[in-house]
């Protein structure tokens, strides 16, 4: 059985700058902390954390402000 991985929909004005977040979000327990990243959800609206694996979505209907 595999090991189901956490999903967190996040909103736009969750994303900073140009649409990243930060893993590990401030929801999680310390126990779980690795070195803070930022998950890229600029390109298709999902990006997963390479350390513990969640997956981070934006929420149906949250768009991006793109500055190009």
């Amino acid at each position: 059985m595999s090991e189901a991985k956490s999903i967190v929909e996040v909103g736009a004005a969750d994303v900073q700058g140009a649409g990243v977040v930060a893993c590990p979000n401030p929801k999680m327990a310390l126990w779980s902390s690795h070195p803070k990243v930022f998950i890229d959800l600029s390109h298709d609206g999902q990006g997963k954390c390479p350390y513990c694996g969640t997956v981070y979505k934006l929420k149906a209907g949250e768009v991006l402000h793109s500055h190009h």
